[in-house]
Formats: C-alpha cells, sequence, structure tokens
C-alpha cells in the first residue's frame, strides 16, 4: 500500500503500529474497512472461510490471511492470537429460524476467544433501534449481539447505524431498485417512519476511528448522517438525485414485513430472506439518539449528506438491465405466442376430419396450458439474464439469447407446419427437436439461477407430451 499519511485518527491517539483483525471481510463493510485501516498504517489480519474468496481484492497481497469460522472457538484463538483490535463484522442475513441461535454462539465464542487472547479493543456494527419497542427479530439478534461483546471484558465499542448510502451495500440496492424499476409503488404505512441514513465513506471513518478509543470507553455509540427523512422522502430525493421523475406511493396498513420481504424480492435482484431483515429494520422509526462518537473520531470534512452520498455511490454502480431483459424476454414471448396463435386452427374442416388419439385433450385446455408456460418462459429468461449480467458473463448472455431465441422459433414452427402445412410427421419431429431445446434451456437457466431453471421444467414436460401427442396423431393419420 502507498505510505500515505492516516485518514483517519482519533483524537487522542497517534497512527503507531497495529494489528488488527477484521472479521467479514468478504462482505460489504469489511471489504471497504480493510483498505482503510491498511492506509492508516495498521497491520491487518483477515478471517475467512475461504480465501479464495478474497482473490479479486485489491488489497488481498497486504493483509495477513487466515481461513477459519467464527463459531471455532480453536479457529478464533488462533486468528485473534497477537491481534490489538478484533473487528466483528459478522451477523446472518438469512432467514433459517435458527440464525439467532448460531449469532449468539458465534458472538459468545468470539468475545470468549478475544478476552483470552488479549486483545484490547473490540468494534462491532449492528443496528441503529429504538429503545421501547419490541425488534424485529433480526434487529433483536444484532443487538444480543452487540450486548454479548459489551460484558466480554474486552473494552467494546458498538457501533449502530441504519441505512448506509454506498454502491453494494444491501440496504442501498433495495432503495435503488425500487425507485428505478417501480414507476409508482403501494407500500406499507411504516413507509413514513423516521430514517437518519449515514455514507459509506463516513461509517468505514468512524469504525477505523474506533479501533483507537480509549480503553475505558466500553459502550454503543449511535452513527448517522446529517438528514433524519422518511424512506418515502428518501425514495423522492434520489430519485432527484438520479434525474428521475418522482414516484407516486401509496401506503396501506395490510403488507406485513414478510409480506413486504416477497415483494421486494419479487421487483429487486435482492431475495426475500435477505429483504426481510432489511424490511424489518424500517419497521421502526431508526434515529440517532446521540452522536457522542463524533467528539472522539475526526471525521475530514464532515458527515456526507444524502445527496452527496447518492451521488457518489452511483458513480461505481453497474446500470440496470432488468429493465431492458424483460422487454426482451417478454417480447420475444409474446412475438412467438401471437405467430403461433395465427396459424393454429383448431376449428378447420382438416384437423376435425382427422384421427386423433382418445386421450387427446380437449382444445381449450391448450390455452389454459400455454398461457402460464409463456409467462414462466418470459420470467425465466428475463431472470436468467439479470443473474449473467449481474455476473458479468457476457459469453454467457450471448449464448442463452441463441439458446432462446432458438427455443422460440422452434415453438413457433410447429404450429406452422401442424396447422398450415398440415404435416403432422414432420411436425412430430420437429416437436421433439423443441423438447430437446425445452430441456436444454431449462438446464442452461438452472445453472445460472435455480428458479429461473425450475420454472422451466413444466414447459420441458409439455413439450414432451406435445412430442408423443404429435407422433400419435402422426401415426393413425399417415395416409393424409
Amino acid at each position: 500500500m502507498p505510505d500515505t499519511a492516516p485518514r483517519t485518527a482519533t483524537r487522542h491517539e497517534s497512527s503507531t503500529a497495529r494489528t488488527a483483525l477484521v472479521t467479514g471481510a468478504s462482505g460489504y463493510i469489511g471489504g471497504h474497512l480493510v483498505p482503510r485501516l491498511l492506509e492508516d498504517g495498521w497491520s491487518v489480519r483477515v478471517l475467512t472461510r475461504h480465501a479464495s474468496s478474497l482473490d479479486d481484492r485489491p488489497w488481498r497481497r497486504w493483509v495477513d490471511v487466515l481461513e477459519g469460522d467464527v463459531a471455532s472457538a480453536d479457529d478464533m484463538r488462533r486468528a485473534l492470537s497477537g491481534i490489538r483490535t478484533a473487528y466483528y463484522l459478522v451477523h446472518s442475513m438469512d432467514d433459517r429460524p435458527d440464525f439467532a441461535r448460531r449469532d449468539r454462539e458465534a458472538a459468545t465464542i468470539f468475545a470468549t476467544a478475544a478476552r483470552e487472547t488479549g486483545v484490547e479493543r473490540i468494534v462491532y456494527l449492528g443496528g441503529l433501534h429504538p429503545d421501547d419497542e419490541v425488534l424485529s427479530p433480526h434487529l433483536a439478534s444484532r443487538v444480543e449481539v452487540g450486548r454479548i461483546l459489551l460484558d466480554s471484558g474486552v473494552p467494546t465499542a458498538v457501533l449502530q447505524a441504519a441505512v448506509v448510502l454506498g454502491d453494494g451495500s444491501a440496504s442501498f440496492d433495495m432503495l435503488r431498485y425500487l425507485t428505478t424499476r417501480l414507476p409508482a409503488m403501494i407500500a406499507p404505512k411504516w413507509l413514513d417512519n423516521r430514517i437518519q441514513p449515514i455514507a459509506i465513506d463516513d461509517v468505514i471513518t468512524l469504525l477505523a476511528g474506533a479501533g483507537s478509543l480509549p480503553a475505558d470507553v466500553n459502550r454503543t455509540f449511535d452513527i448517522g448522517g446529517p438528514e433524519i427523512m422518511t424512506y418515502r422522502e428518501m425514495i423522492q430525493r434520489f430519485a432527484d438525485v438520479t434525474g428521475r421523475r418522482r414516484r407516486p406511493v401509496v401506503t396501506v396498513p395490510v403488507l406485513t414485513p414478510r409480506l413486504a420481504s416477497h415483494w421486494v424480492g419479487l421487483v429487486t435482484p435482492i431475495s426475500a430472506g435477505l429483504a426481510k431483515p432489511l424490511v424489518g429494520s424500517l419497521v421502526h422509526e431508526v434515529v440517532a439518539k446521540e452522536d457522542d462518537l463524533l467528539d472522539l473520531v475526526v471525521v475530514p470534512g464532515g458527515l456526507e449528506g444524502f445527496d452527496t452520498a447518492v451521488r457518489s455511490a452511483m458513480k461505481t454502480v453497474r446500470p440496470d438491465t432488468a429493465p431492458r431483459n424483460l422487454a426482451i424476454a417478454v417480447g420475444a414471448t409474446v412475438a412467438c405466442a401471437v405467430a403461433g396463435g395465427l396459424a393454429t386452427k383448431p376449428g378447420s374442416q382438416w384437423y376435425r376430419s382427422l384421427d386423433l388419439p382418445p386421450w387427446q385433450p380437449p382444445p381449450a385446455t391448450f390455452g389454459l396450458v400455454w398461457t402460464p408456460l409463456y409467462t414462466a418462459i418470459a420470467g425465466s429468461a428475463a431472470t436468467t439474464l439479470n443473474a449473467l449480467d449481474r455476473a458479468g458473463d457476457a459469453p454467457g448472455r450471448s449464448a442463452y439469447l441463441k439458446a432462446f431465441g432458438t427455443n422460440l422459433a422452434l415453438n413457433t414452427a410447429w404450429s406452422w407446419l401442424f396447422w398450415r402445412a398440415r404435416r403432422p410427421g414432420v411436425a412430430a419431429l420437429e416437436c421433439a427437436a423443441l423438447t430437446a431445446s425445452s430441456a436444454a434451456l431449462a438446464r442452461r437457466s438452472m445453472a445460472t439461477h435455480r428458479t429461473a431453471g425450475l420454472a422451466l421444467v413444466p414447459y420441458a414436460a409439455w413439450t414432451g407430451f406435445a412430442t408423443v401427442l404429435s407422433t400419435a396423431i402422426a401415426r393413425r393419420n399417415r395416409r393424409r
């Protein structure tokens, strides 16, 4: 790392040789904190389950990487040996029912190992919360982890933040996608609860500075930016800053956090499991009750305002290709359905004269089946393309589009071969090719996004049935 003056300092200590352990270094906050600590003169060790997860980090060569698990006492004692300040940036962001127990046990193991190895300071990032309300399960768990660390016997600073504004922050991504993808929205009434967002650069500055607090400091610190606003106001301000028109937002009392998280998962790339703890924190008013840490840690230039933080975050945001992908998927699928529909003539004299197998479904069945199948095809294609774009897999995207286009072409061709060309035998062979294409498309999607692949399984099964039916019709009408 370049030899530069420290960017972060407390008001009582100059930069000296210091050692720090960062857990959760592969995560969003940890990934930003490590280079800041290195710039400030710290010797940094990171703990990760898989060292390969850090291979793309530019600071990888400058840190000591240990593989291990925070839930292992042996791993934690090894990781904390010789460490002065330990950053605990680990918490469960899933919807498994035992997440609170897992977080509690891991925090207890970490706290015990820190005390036994002589760590002088623990720093933890928790969530802002009210003191007099029943908290959401995830927010309550983060409060509990903070308490465990504060009671460890090692001086601990628990920083508590609300929405973090930065490219890659899950809470910022949720705000961004909701604003950019929806022209209007129906939202829960707690969208009008007050929130105090904070810029990622300020979070990192305060975390880095907290690593050198005096030994007698063992407490929580609320951290927030200079502005307090509702989530509704955040949506409108985000639209203003990014040059979009303001979004009409109507609040209703019926969307529970669980329903709202599934809604977020539907309209954004954020999974419902990840959205649940994010939504759960918005149920409460999350406003800092004090700003004492600013008396102990210097923030050069002062805290960033909301507009500045959003502009900074948007500089590195990848373009959202989801609307374009949805238009491609829906447009191509609708074109296929319309073209096939124009050829289909179930009331024609030729079709009525065919010798059909007794297990042939009634004509009305096909319309009922194809409507949800076409919906699944379009949804799966859009989801797969989004996943490929997020992975930066341009060759994979190109290959998928070719496979998708080929499949729809085969889908349309069957209708014209059977209904207009009146060639049941040729149509049966073509339908076999369509079935193989559908199965291959499902496998291709599943390799990128499991749910998208599973959505195509009924389509592949139905085209397989159509192949059997077409073959039976061709055999019963060989002389026609």
